[in-house]
Parts: structure tokens; sequence; C-alpha cells
């Protein structure tokens, strides 16, 4: 398919080149791991924020620092922990004196959120208030100290990573928080060859990490391209059907929703998937989204939006098993 008229030919070439670029530099670092690191790249050019979910040692820090390493930006890492404290991540004021004049005055030190990609390693282990001062930050762009609001540079993306495992002494995500993530990506096992390959590459050298291949002005552009991507009526009917049918208060949600679902996905979920769907078009070399891209993006986006109830939990069926049978049961528009 080639380039829409609102959509110059340069630009929709560049797009293509640079996505093709970043995935073959991180693959040069992270071994397997595709369906990953595609959902990493589109909720990136979106602008959304991503939740990691995966056992230790599945590469999940190693594949955020490559991607930074991509990106010719600012990158923080923020390890998660009972004892930290709000002003740990967005920074404090401090008292300064004056030598000569003998004046003091307040003085903001900012903390690691000023940085163009934040990684929150395992962010259920701080407490509530303190994962509250991250999603602030994430939802608004700005942080709030002392009475004056100091913006944040951008791009600005926060990559958090769960082990979802190890549960005791963590502090769960509430679900309105949750819904903050534009992606919950869940990392899995490789496959014996490629765990094969892992081993063999981890235990001769160290990881090359790739030079950067996209300036932040270029970046920026390349997000502003995926906005402009044109939709038909029967895609946005698509989205909107699929968030809709998770909610038992539809009188026409189907019967897996009624019956297993305690709670369904808000407004936010079908802007994710109209916005996940255009960027996974032009990833695919398509200038403008289908069902079928809503449909492939549909699962990252509501496997943390959708709360079973205890039919489903007592029947041994997740949120992700709940969105795979709403797949199934939505029918896309024609």
């Amino acid at each position: 398919m080639g380039h829409p008229e609102n959509i110059p030919a340069a630009d929709f070439d560049t797009f293509q080149r640079r996505l093709r670029e970043i995935r073959s530099a991180i693959g040069t670092v992270v071994v397997s791991q595709n369906a990953a690191v595609e959902q990493l790249l589109i909720s990136s050019v979106c602008g959304g924020h991503c939740l990691l979910v995966g056992v230790p040692g599945l590469a999940k820090t190693l594949l955020v620092r490559t991607l930074a390493s991509v990106f010719a930006w600012s990158y923080k890492r923020i390890q998660f922990t009972p004892d930290l404290m709000p002003a740990d991540i967005t920074g404090y004021e401090l008292l300064l004196g004056g030598e000569a004049s003998g004046e003091r005055q307040l003085s903001f030190r900012p903390g690691p959120i000023f940085a163009n990609l934040v990684l929150a390693d395992e962010i259920n282990r701080a407490p509530p208030k303190t994962q509250s001062a991250l999603l602030e930050a994430m939802s608004e762009r700005s942080v709030t100290v002392g009475g004056s609001t100091h913006e944040l540079d951008q791009p600005f993306l926060v990559i958090a990573t769960q082990n979802p495992i190890e549960q005791e002494g963590t502090y769960p995500l509430p679900e309105a928080q949750l819904d903050r993530f534009f992606f919950q990506i869940n990392i899995d096992y490789p496959s014996v060859s490629e765990e094969e390959e892992i081993v063999v590459a981890t235990t001769a050298n160290a990881p090359v990490f790739p030079k950067p291949l996209v300036e932040r002005a270029d970046f920026l552009a390349l997000q502003q391209l995926v906005r402009s991507v044109p939709v038909s009526k029967s895609v946005v009917s698509y989205c909107v059907a699929l968030t809709t049918a998770s909610r038992p208060v539809n009188s026409s949600a189907p019967e897996v929703t009624k019956k297993y679902i305690e709670w369904g996905a808000g407004p936010r979920a079908s802007q994710t998937l109209l916005s996940a769907a255009k960027a996974r078009a032009l990833l695919q070399g398509r200038a403008t989204p289908t069902t079928a891209d809503v449909a492939a993006v549909a699962l990252p986006v509501l496997r943390h939006r959708v709360i079973p109830n205890y039919h489903a939990v007592g029947e041994g069926l997740t949120a992700e098993k709940l969105v795979g049978r709403l797949i199934e049961a939505v029918k896309a528009p024609s």
C-alpha cells in the first residue's frame, strides 16, 4: 500500500528505515523477544509508558538499556525498594546560604525522573506513595515540588518492570494506576534454541550496546507522523467495540464478559488501541491500519485493564485468557 496524500513519501520512507535500523540494532544485543521488541517500539513511537512483566533473568533491564542506547536520549534507572521516598524520584529543594550576602535561598535538585527514558525497576517493591509520585509524573509530564512546577523534557517515557512470581514485600499497583500504562508487555521464556544462543553469547563477551541512531528531534517527528495516520470509521468502531465489550454493565456485552469480568476497560483503552494500531500499520509497511492491527495489539492493551471476577478466578481464567475470548467474541465491522 502506498502512502496517503497527507503523509509525504519521504516521511513514510524515513519512518520505515528508522524503525528497521532500531529493530536490527536491538537484535544485536537482545536475543529473541521479537514480540516484546515490537510492542516496545509501538508504545515508544506513540509516546506511551510500558509495564514489562516477567520472571528474573529474561533480559528486561537489558532490553530497556539497549533501547536507551539506540535513542540519543538521557537515561536513568531507578531501583524501587520499600524505603524509596517520593523525593528520591522527583527531586527536592535544598536550602543554600550565600557566603558573601548571608542570604539563604531554596535551590531545586532534580531527581532521576528528569530524563527522556526512565527505567522503574521492580516498581511494585515501593510503597504506594512513592509509586504515585512516579505515576503523577507519567500522567502530567511535570513534577511539583515546594509549590513550583517543573516540566519534564520531551520525549518522556517510563518503562517499569515487575516480577510476577515474587509477591512477598511488594505493593501491587492499583487498577486505576495500571491504566496509565499504554501496554503491559509480558516477557516469556525463550525457546531451547534461543536459550542456547543466549548462553553462548552472554558467557563469551560483555554486551556491546549500539550507537545512537535517532536524535531527539527526529524521534518527536516520528511520533507526530504516527498521530497523522488516517483511519477508517470501521477501525474506530472496532476499537470502541472491543473496549465496551469488556464492560459487564454493557447490555450487549458477550457472555464471557457477563460471566467472568468484574470491571472492564475505560475509554483510555479505546484511545490506546487506535494509536497502537496506527503505529503497527506503519511498522508493517502500511499507511493506514486495519481491524487486524487492532486485534494484534488488543492483548497488551487490555490485559491489565480487565479485572476477572471470582468465577473466573475459581476456574483459573486469567485476564489474558479473558481478553483472548473477547477478541474471538467481538466481530470486526465489515
